[in-house]
């Protein structure tokens, strides 16, 4: 059986922790990848193209000769986000649209990493069929690139949601940042500090989100991989198989590392790091359909985290879902 092809792939946000784990992994399979950036970075293990993500002719120069783009790029700034309707709009919006066009102008897949928080936090394990009904303008502002792509790209469009991401930053040596009152950085932060011998207070209560379906960096990156490979469109759950709850992973994270349960502790989210509007209480997305199309098999949480583990002993991306070109 001959090898399948390798591809070539742009990434936005290839310098951020989900995109530096996507390019990690593809670069690491043998495919060709190029960051988008607004400007030079230096020390990226792949080429960066500068580009103007208000042009979409920047933007279609950039994606000539590439297979597919993964769209990461997010602006992370939530209070500006909340007090500059028309910078919110345009820096997820707006973006997408242009690197959707640019996508539909040289003929590139189109792929978009959305998120859990487009649900309300009513549901569980909710299906890829879900369009989502955000409680928070982030929420809202990302189900709204979730129709662009579904509109300029109705074929092969992947809307590619993600949640609960665990990992670690393959371009920063001291990792993401802490916990917040979603799920992103939470296993990273809690194995840091109770390595250190510090306790870890797990936030819960009404602000906070509660439940999710976790999923590992790296993995992400590996079932990208398929999407692209396959050329699959539609909506994509990139997640691992359970929900689980905040205290809960908690636990489960100190068995899997072998670290003391003890140093746990549980309380109320400090005022200063509330996110400013309401959050969704359970965010868990079902994956059925995603691994059915993919040919995906199981990813329970439980190895997600001892594949995190190794990758945290080994500083080598490692995620549980082969390449098809092994």
């Amino acid at each position: 059986m001959a090898t399948p092809k390798t591809f070539t792939i742009a990434v936005t946000g290839s310098t951020g922790f989900v995109g530096s784990n996507v390019a990690a992994i593809l670069s690491g399979r043998g495919h060709t990848v190029i960051g988008l950036s607004r400007r030079d970075v230096d020390g990226a293990p792949w080429p960066i193209r500068t580009v103007d993500f208000g042009s979409v002719d920047s933007l279609s120069d950039a994606l000539v000769g590439v297979d597919a783009v993964v769209h990461c790029a997010i602006a992370n700034d939530f209070n500006r986000l909340l007090e500059d309707r028309e910078f919110a709009y345009d820096s997820f919006v707006g973006m997408t649209t242009r690197v959707a066009q640019a996508a539909t102008h040289t003929g590139a897949q189109m792929l978009y990493i959305s998120t859990d928080w487009v649900m309300d936090g009513t549901g569980h394990l909710v299906p890829e069929t879900d369009r989502g009904n955000p409680v928070n303008f982030y929420g809202f502002l990302k189900a709204m690139g979730e129709q662009v792509v579904r509109d300029l790209h109705p074929v092969d469009g992947a809307v590619c949601r993600i949640a609960g991401v665990m990992g670690r930053h393959q371009l920063q040596e001291d990792g993401p940042r802490s916990q917040d009152v979603g799920f992103g950085y939470f296993v990273y932060s809690l194995v840091a500090a109770l390595r250190r011998g510090d306790t870890f207070t797990v936030w819960n209560g009404p602000h906070v989100n509660e439940v999710t379906s976790p999923s590992l960096a790296a993995e992400i990156g590996a079932q990208i991989e398929r999407v692209i490979t396959r050329r699959v469109g539609g909506t994509l759950h990139l997640v691992g198989d359970d929900a689980i709850g905040r205290f809960a992973l908690a636990e489960l994270v100190c068995e899997v590392f072998g670290l003391d349960h003890g140093q746990l502790r549980q309380g109320l989210p400090p005022e200063s790091e509330l996110f400013p509007a309401p959050v969704p209480v359970d965010s868990s997305l079902g994956n059925a359909h995603t691994k059915q199309v993919l040919g995906i098999g199981p990813t329970p949480l439980r190895a997600l985290l001892e594949t995190f583990r190794t990758e945290l002993d080994t500083g080598v991306a490692t995620a549980l879902t082969p390449s098809e070109r092994d």
